[in-house]
């Protein structure tokens, strides 16, 4: 199959990247290094499928990526995303993979069940920009996927956990946080499984481990010799996870904890001192 991907150089995209080869597919790559921003209308003819997994924001930062620019913010990332996404209706992309978010759901109250079906409720710039994204992809009549998927991890010279580590490692106090997190191998995977899907649903959630900062660090603390405290456990009681029913079905199974602990050592040596 012949994919065009965005944001190919990303931490996210290098996942996603590497997958889709390892799989056999061509893949024409669109980020920086190739031209590409978020606001043009690539030429995508003869193109089979689109994933766009590029994005706009403040290093680091997702939910506020903004910044101080939330014109800018919303100009890229949303509008970039609906030209783009023209752009491959116009030139007959059979399919598109969009990388949205489990931002989506920020504005449901506790204790609601986080399907894949659920409307989108965001409670923020970056979900709202997600959510409308999946809007127009969905009124475009294509077979298209909205992937809302959880924070991603995996070893990469930039991860999103390296500064976490640094900071764990020179003694600075960690707040406590638990989240849920994605292998990004599990998500390329999962994308992988949509592409070849006869008819894929409009919308899936992805997610995998919900993580405490204390069990994580705990981790790097016995692989580094440190002996730093580690941060408090943080309280689990509004915390909810994704249901991910739809891949599941589909035979997706995420590595777990045996993954994180596989990739730890890698993801910890470039910030060792």
């Amino acid at each position: 199959m012949r994919i065009a991907l965005t944001g190919a150089s990303g931490i996210v995209g290098s996942f996603v990247l590497d997958a889709m080869r390892v799989a056999g597919h061509q893949v024409t790559t669109l980020d920086r290094r190739t031209g590409f921003v978020l606001g043009d209308a690539p030429d995508l003819a003869g193109q089979d499928a689109l994933i766009h997994c590029a994005f706009a924001h403040s290093p680091g930062r997702y939910r506020g990526g903004e910044g101080g620019d939330p014109a800018g913010f919303r100009r890229d990332n949303l509008h970039g995303t609906i030209r783009l996404f023209d752009a491959a209706a116009e030139a007959g992309v059979g399919r598109i993979l969009f990388l949205s978010s489990r931002a989506v759901h920020d504005g449901h109250p506790p204790g609601t069940a986080l399907t894949d079906d659920l409307p989108a409720s965001p409670a923020n710039l970056y979900g709202e920009i997600k959510a409308r994204a999946e809007e127009h992809l969905a009124a475009l009549g294509l077979s298209g996927t909205s992937i809302r998927a959880t924070g991603i991890y995996g070893p990469s010279p930039h991860h999103k956990w390296l500064g976490l580590f640094r900071d764990y490692l020179s003694g600075n106090r960690i707040a406590p946080r638990v989240g849920t997190e994605l292998h990004g191998y599990d998500l390329a995977q999962a994308l992988l499984m949509l592409l070849e899907h006869d008819a894929p649903p409009p919308r899936v959630n992805a997610s995998d481990l919900i993580l405490d900062r204390h069990d994580l660090l705990d981790a790097v603390r016995r692989l580094s010799g440190s002996r730093h405290p580690l941060p408090d456990r943080a309280d689990v009681q509004d915390l909810r996870p994704l249901r991910c029913d739809v891949l599941t079905r589909m035979g997706w199974r995420p590595g777990g904890m045996a993954r994180l602990h596989a990739d730890l050592p890698a993801m910890l040596r470039p910030a060792l001192p």
